[in-house]
């Protein structure tokens, strides 16, 4: 009995799990509506990020002494893409993260290169 329930439970976590890409309605109106949210990077960097509906964003490094930066965003294709102040354009997708509820990864190609998620009030 014991084979056979370690044997169901090692199914249920190999079974893989697709991870859902946001369009750009979606990106809009769960970030990209002047409301803050932390992104953190895979290095643990993080950043309080505010995306306003008419395509201005900051970000702002939290915990540490930094810059706030001012860009822009846009909604493309496949996602959306940014560029902040004294850089070049960078375009990303937005998926729901399949690790914990309430994330989404932030992936160029293949590679997650920052995690977003709300802010608990």
């Amino acid at each position: 009995m014991r084979a056979l329930l370690c044997f169901a439970i090692a199914v249920l976590y190999s079974a893989p799990v697709q991870a859902e890409s946001l369009d750009g309605n979606a990106i809009k109106a769960t970030f990209f509506n002047g409301q803050p949210f932390i992104a953190s990077s895979p290095t643990r960097q993080r950043y309080t990020m505010v995306f306003t509906p008419d395509g201005k964003a900051t970000r702002e490094p939290l915990g540490k002494a930094g810059d706030k930066i001012d860009g822009t965003w846009k909604i493309v294709k496949d996602g959306f893409c940014t560029s902040w102040k004294g850089g070049t354009t960078n375009c990303y997708r937005l998926v729901t993260s399949t690790v914990a509820e309430g994330k989404w990864a932030v992936m160029k190609g293949a590679t997650t290169v920052a995690s977003w998620s709300k802010q608990q009030n």
